[in-house]
């Protein structure tokens, strides 16, 4: 089967009537792989009496697959007796169109395309996922390993991938770091600094800047920040690799990947994320004792004072806890989704996509079990 003839992205496959008029327009992407979808479309689409322009002005790309698809359609048509014309494909995909109607391949049937019912959508579905989840704990026991062979042999550290790993998740990431908390803690004396001064509680803007975001908000910004960051450079550095098959000379060097691409890199974001989040308190509660003496006239040395009464170490170090756990799912979650990189550039890119996804939602998922462990605790 030839390629498909591409212009550029790959919008969904879509066939449509134009209102009022005997025109049908093609759109997006006419490959084997999106058939099943247009399929569906083309059976329940109204078509016009009589004379019918199909418009292909939009048709974004189109393979041997699709052009077979559209061939049986103008032949469907003609023979239920309407006059049928194609106008504005491309030149390319009008030849592709013209060879396919030959009369040569013109009493080829294409075979019936395979329709996807419900249950069988949700089952390929369910085991997608059940797929990933074990393949998942396979790369945990991997990285299990790995740390026990190192803790045997402390000689296999690779520390300078280490410490390099520290550079660039840690020291690279405090100018934007910084700016996002210091602006995030302004925003949260002003909204709740406008609320405190009905009352005449002005100096308890100390506390409000001091729990959310020493408990919650830094520790929380600061792990989503670094997972769209440093979580989505491990998938492509590692998704890259894996397209250029320099993960297969590696082992075939007797490297094993594990120990220098995957382990480094999580124990570097497990030093230098509770640092970053310890970095990320401080700038956000600079911010808000910054907008609590422009807002409420709070001056900086009664802003300290009272600070240092209400916020105890305890709640400070509760949210320094989670940073750890954190730094895990980012780094897992981006290495994993790096080796699951098949083919080409692409799927590079995809994978990314789907490491920052998936690691957001298991950060907010376990700060949501860590507010509930830590309210069943009283802490």
């Amino acid at each position: 089967m030839s390629r498909p003839l591409e212009t550029g992205g790959a919008p969904a496959p879509d066939i449509r009537r134009v209102a009022g008029q005997d025109t049908v327009q093609c759109l997006g992407d006419w490959t084997v792989e999106r058939l099943g979808i247009l399929q569906a479309r083309i059976d329940t689409i109204p078509w016009p009496d009589g004379r019918v322009v199909l418009d292909g002005a939009n048709v974004s790309s189109m393979d041997t697959a699709g052009a077979f698809l559209l061939c049986r359609t103008l032949r469907g048509l003609e023979q239920a007796g309407r006059q049928v014309s194609v106008e504005g494909l491309r030149p390319e995909l009008s030849d592709l169109l013209m060879l396919i109607r030959s009369p040569a391949l013109s009493e080829v049937e294409m075979p019936a395309l395979p329709r996807t019912g419900r249950l069988e959508h949700l089952g390929r579905n369910t085991w997608s996922r059940v797929e990933q989840a074990a393949g998942l704990l396979t790369f945990l026991g991997e990285i299990f390993v790995t740390l026990l062979r190192w803790v045997r042999h402390p000689g296999r550290v690779r520390a300078r991938l280490v410490l390099s790993g520290i550079q660039v998740a840690g020291c690279n990431a405090l100018p934007i770091l910084g700016l996002l908390t210091f602006l995030l803690g302004v925003v949260i004396a002003y909204q709740g600094g406008a609320q405190l001064r009905y009352y005449g509680a002005n100096i308890f803007i100390a506390d409000l800047v001091g729990f959310s975001m020493l408990r919650e908000l830094a520790p929380l910004m600061t792990a989503i920040i670094v997972a769209g960051r440093t979580g989505s450079a491990y998938a492509a550095q590692i998704g890259t690799m894996q397209v250029n098959e320099e993960i297969d000379a590696l082992r075939t060097m007797g490297v094993a990947p594990m120990e220098v691409l995957v382990v480094p890199k999580l124990l570097a974001l497990i030093i230098a994320l509770p640092l970053l989040t310890v970095y990320a308190d401080a700038m956000g509660v600079l911010g808000g004792m910054v907008m609590a003496q422009l807002q409420l006239g709070v001056s900086m040395t009664a802003f300290l004072t009272r600070f240092e009464s209400a916020v105890t170490l305890p709640s400070y170090l509760l949210g320094i806890s989670k940073a750890p756990m954190f730094a895990g799912i980012i780094a897992v979650v981006g290495c994993y989704q790096g080796f699951r990189v098949t083919g080409s550039a692409d799927s590079v890119g995809r994978q990314t996509t789907v490491s920052v996804v998936q690691s957001i939602f298991l950060i907010i998922v376990v700060d949501a079990a860590f507010s509930v462990v830590f309210s069943w605790m009283g802490v």
